[in-house]
């Protein structure tokens, strides 16, 4: 079957699908400047929103086997502010995996749309982690640490934070030399909005009321943090698939542990990845959405096989990565 019919005529952004390193589909679509009809190419960067936290993951995991974090240190021993009411005792391996109860900044279980989070606070004044600690750090516990899952993304903010107390770098950079490079995903970084480098997508939002689109640029932070907002291609993102289930990033059984099912519960959560269990087997794949983002990849060990779907028109790539996946899969 030719699997570029299941893809609607009206997606805009990119699709790749390798099986074994070879290209079964790359192709893109739509616009990636909508006002000045620049289309979307295969090396376009997009915005992937929450999917970041693979990367954040995976760098907290090195440290662990390079003997400078633990899974069991706790935050009170590694971050240099008042926590507040926040419990002292909660561990990294909680906040990988969404059990620490840490006061989310955006709850996704009561709030609905992330750009509501800018209406009082600027998001312009978001271009690092610490500058998220504000809208958080007055808050109450969600619930007794380790008593539950519920995905948060301040955990991750929290574990991009001690990133850089242990490294001494900026998140970002410590990603990008240790990461990125490593798995030579040049196209791949944490930019700012309004400084973003070349060949990077806008992204769109719908207006019903005027039947128009407008950029994103007020409705996401200014620049990525641990809790998403990275850009890369889609070819990039088959190298971090490539290396990490290699053992090229981490250790062949750290990344098992990787992509085991850490969260208790029937919504599979490995250490800031998703997993899908299908007859005692699991899936692993990591997505995000951010108005006008959505994005989708995941990983079948039997066969190799990396599909990944990016739309910087916030389209529906949940439905079409199951249409493809029930094909290549």
């Amino acid at each position: 079957m030719n699997i570029e019919t299941l893809i609607n005529a009206d997606f805009r952004g990119c699709i790749q699908a390798v099986r074994h390193g070879g290209t079964i589909l790359e192709k893109a679509y739509g616009f990636a400047d909508l006002a000045n009809r620049v289309p979307n190419e295969p090396d376009t960067k997009f915005a992937t929103a929450s999917a970041g936290k693979v990367f954040v993951a995976a760098g907290i995991l090195q440290l662990i086997e390079r003997g400078r974090l633990n899974f069991s240190d706790r935050i009170g021993d590694l971050l240099d502010f008042d926590l507040r009411a926040i419990d002292r005792n909660i561990t990294v391996e909680e906040l990988l995996t969404h059990t620490s109860g840490i006061p989310d900044y955006f709850d996704e279980s009561i709030m609905e749309e992330y750009g509501d989070l800018w209406r009082d606070y600027p998001n312009y004044k978001i271009r690092s982690n610490r500058d998220l600690l504000p809208l958080f750090l007055d808050k109450p516990m969600t619930y007794p640490r380790g008593s539950r899952f519920q995905y948060n993304n301040t955990g991750f903010v929290v574990l991009a934070i001690i990133m850089e107390s242990v490294t001494g770098a900026a998140f970002d950079e410590y990603l990008r030399d240790c990461l990125f490079i490593p798995c030579g995903m040049t196209s791949t970084g944490y930019y700012e909005l309004d400084r973003l480098p070349a060949k990077c997508a806008s992204n769109y939002i719908y207006d019903a009321e005027t039947q128009t689109y407008r950029t994103n640029i007020f409705s996401v932070d200014a620049k990525g943090t641990g809790a998403g907002g990275a850009f890369t291609t889609v070819g990039d993102i088959g190298r971090f698939w490539e290396h990490l289930m290699s053992g090229k990033v981490i250790s062949p059984d750290m990344a098992a542990n990787m992509t085991e099912n850490h969260s208790g519960n029937a919504r599979c959560y490995g250490y800031g990845i998703w997993l899908r269990e299908q007859n005692g087997t699991y899936t692993p794949y990591f997505q995000g959405s951010d108005p006008g983002v959505s994005f989708i990849s995941s990983y079948k060990r039997e066969t190799g096989t990396v599909v990944t779907l990016v739309s910087n028109y916030g389209d529906d790539v949940w439905q079409l990565h199951r249409k493809l996946t029930a094909e290549l899969y």
